[in-house]
């Protein structure tokens, strides 16, 4: 069996690998130079997806399907990073917090957290005063539910270093990688194409540029790419990881001090021909919400942007989209956090080794339905 993986982000390598592993002939194509790197930001250069991800770790997944993924994605993380020190998973807990006036964002929050916890996952709902002991670091004022996600992590250096170390454990396994190739699809009645060479199946993990890999075959995914953003800053910050849902920013700690981020831009971009550093308007707010919930007065000293991908009922797409063409993308900005988990399963469907997932089935919408971009982290 022949197979031919498009995309070496994070979930591509994770796919590639398993398939190797498993006796697979396998060739994955990278438009990038390289696969990975172990930088703590981005280059100035517009790069893949994964490596512009904030690296956070804190699912809290409602279904059982998403809560399979999310912990076969922690486990794997925690796996690769027993075998190659060059990165590396710091168990850090995640602390949601909901306004004292947001009642409905409250209601909200008790009804996912109480969804996870049969789901598995550790988590629970507090009053502020009951964790602001645990929590030194973090001011709850004005704060009138918190959650917090127990098993939490953030990836060291960067979530570029996880696509490296993969992308080695894949090469030992046997997989062939094509960097710097602009890959070109189509499907032939004979099966799928890559660069008009016949693969028995192929897997598009090509984050936001999904649409665009697959438009030459006719087919109509209902993704939208958008940008999300992040910054660093050297503030000495050491305290959990916390997503302020009042004020739409999350952070968390990072090599050089602090990461920031979320800086949801709700609109269609092409992945083509966007901006990839971060706005003003998003620096200063992320900073403003640092300052407000722990004190540190400290400037920006890298931001950047990304890509997210939008789906019009926030899953992914993960399936067949056309007989031995497959598709993995769409995890409204979650994307990084489960492709451990997403890369196996793409793997496994390619094998024949699980059924289909009905509940992120890639042609379970009626033609191309229009839809508006929600930020990922919303409550």
């Amino acid at each position: 069996m022949r197979v031919a993986v498009v995309g070496g982000g994070a979930v591509g390598v994770t796919a590639a690998h398993d398939l190797a592993a498993a006796g697979v002939d396998v060739r994955l194509y990278e438009r990038d130079s390289e696969l990975g790197d172990d930088r703590t930001s981005p280059r100035e250069q517009v790069e893949g997806s994964s490596h512009r991800a904030a690296g956070l770790l804190a699912p809290r997944p409602t279904d059982a399907v998403g809560a399979e993924i999310a912990t076969r994605s922690l486990d794997r993380f925690e796996w690769l990073a027993d075998r190659d020190h060059r990165f590396s998973v710091e168990p850090t807990p995640q602390v949601t917090l909901v306004g004292a006036d947001a009642e409905d964002k409250q209601a909200a929050l008790r009804e996912q957290v109480a969804e996870a916890r049969e789901q598995g996952v550790d988590v629970g709902c507090h009053e502020p005063a009951e964790i602001a002991d645990r929590f030194p670091e973090v001011d709850f004022s004005g704060v009138g539910l918190a959650a917090v996600t127990e098993r939490a992590a953030y990836v060291t250096p960067g979530p570029g270093a996880y696509v490296a170390a993969m992308a080695d454990q894949a090469r030992e396994a046997g997989v062939d990688c094509w960097t710097g190739v602009e890959a070109s699809l189509s499907h032939e009645g004979d099966g799928p194409r890559v660069d008009n060479e016949r693969f028995d199946a192929v897997i598009v993990a090509a984050g936001g540029w999904s649409k665009r890999v697959l438009a030459p075959t006719g087919i109509q995914l209902p993704i939208k790419p958008y940008r999300v953003q992040a910054l660093v800053s050297e503030a000495d910050y050491a305290g959990p990881m916390v997503h302020d849902a009042e004020a739409g920013v999350y952070f968390r700690p990072h090599p050089s001090g602090l990461l920031a981020g979320d800086g949801t831009v709700p609109e269609e971009i092409d992945p083509d021909g966007w901006e990839p550093t971060g706005d003003d308007w998003f620096v200063e707010g992320a900073l403003d919400a640092v300052r407000s919930r722990t004190g540190h007065d400290a400037d920006a000293d890298a931001a950047w942007a990304g890509i997210a991908t939008a789906t019009p009922d926030r899953e992914p797409l993960l399936g067949a989209v056309e007989s031995d063409l497959y598709v993995a993308t769409g995890w409204q900005g979650h994307g990084f956090l489960r492709a451990p988990g997403t890369g196996e399963a793409i793997a496994d469907l390619v094998l024949g080794e699980r059924d289909p997932i009905e509940r992120y089935d890639p042609g379970r919408f009626t033609g191309v339905p229009e839809f508006a971009v929600e930020e990922g982290m919303s409550i």
